[in-house]
């Protein structure tokens, strides 16, 4: 209940942790001015009272209950409050403070978007809580938040996000309906002092935070209205999918580049003897000879090399022949060693 005035000590004490004092050392003196300021300004809350029961006097027995989260970050906090619709018979309602909570944004910076999507995060996980906690047969719960960009992250069935977003959508769909969010604007918004942390005499003016905003006693036709929520591909948490279409050179056939490799015509016949006699024993697997290759192979090889040359179109065994190009030189090492 106190989250709003509680909020600034965090932040003091947060400083504090980031300078990293030791134990035996004082603390800046800003800091001391400003913590000794807030613990002054505390005493102002001993004359704080607050109803216990949620429903006023001679209310009767509600006939409605709902719950109403409201959520909102800032670069000094986020956080979150909760409250309790309730409507008699007489259709009177009536608004009761449930539960707030703040929170200090992290000390790594992170965007405004991220944060309030974070608040939003924690707005269900209250909401699971006071489910189970409360006694009380409750309506579908309502979402508000004043950041649009949230809206949109929520209510998106097509993109994909980047890994900060989408875990914490992931949990916010897992735990609601989209049609349980709606968005009302900042002025309008109970958890914007939660967020941004504000003094003890302006909490005690403020009635804003106990009794919610005046528009959740007015029926539900008349609440706030949503803008235009339409996710653009400019907005940074999408991810992008980047193809590359980088060219690709013609892959020339194995025989043509032995044709560029050998100057002699010879040795280009001979190299493919070896490379069809190498082809041919992997493919019925006996053992290969090791003899010198007989006139028939280099009629054989004249003809297969004859008609690449003339054609200029690739081997259909080439899949083969690069297979065994690495067997065929040292077959070709031996053999022009006359071994």
């Amino acid at each position: 209940m106190l989250s709003p005035v509680i909020l600034p000590a965090k932040q003091i004490l947060q400083t504090l942790t980031g300078i990293r004092l030791g134990w035996d050392e004082n603390i800046p003196e800003e800091c001391k001015e400003q913590w000794l300021s807030w613990l002054h300004h505390l005493q102002l809350l001993r004359d704080f009272k607050v109803k216990r029961c949620i429903t006023p006097l001679n209310f009767g027995d509600p006939v409605s209950a709902q719950l109403h989260h409201f959520g909102d970050a800032s670069e000094s906090g986020y956080g979150t409050v909760s409250y309790l619709r309730l409507m008699n018979k007489a259709n009177a309602v009536h608004c009761s403070f449930i539960m707030g909570k703040a929170r200090v944004v992290p000390l790594k910076p992170v965007t405004i978007p991220r944060m309030e999507l974070t608040a939003a995060t924690v707005a269900v996980r209250m909401d699971r809580m006071l489910q189970e906690e409360l006694e009380l047969k409750l309506q579908p719960s309502v979402f508000w938040t004043d950041s649009t960009s949230v809206l949109k992250y929520i209510q998106n069935e097509t993109t994909r996000f980047h890994t900060f977003v989408a875990n914490r959508v992931a949990v916010i769909r897992s735990a609601s309906e989209t049609s349980q969010w709606r968005y009302v604007n900042g002025c309008l918004n109970p958890a914007d002092c939660v967020s941004r942390g504000i003094s003890v005499s302006r909490f005690l003016r403020d009635e804003t935070w106990l009794r919610g905003p005046e528009f959740l006693s007015l029926p539900k036709h008349q609440w706030p209205k949503s803008p235009d929520l339409t996710l653009t591909a400019s907005d940074p948490e999408v991810k992008v999918f980047a193809v590359s279409l980088n060219p690709m050179e013609e892959s020339s056939s194995t025989v043509n580049k032995l044709l560029t490799y050998y100057s002699h015509w010879h040795r280009l016949k001979k190299a493919v003897a070896w490379m069809l006699r190498i082809k041919s024993a992997l493919m019925a697997s006996p053992k290969m000879s090791s003899s010198p290759l007989p006139l028939l192979h280099h009629t054989s090889t004249f003809t297969h090399t004859d008609s690449c040359v003339n054609t200029h179109s690739p081997y259909k065994g080439s899949e083969a022949l690069n297979k065994c190009f690495v067997l065929a030189l040292h077959f070709m090492f031996i053999s022009n060693c006359h071994v």
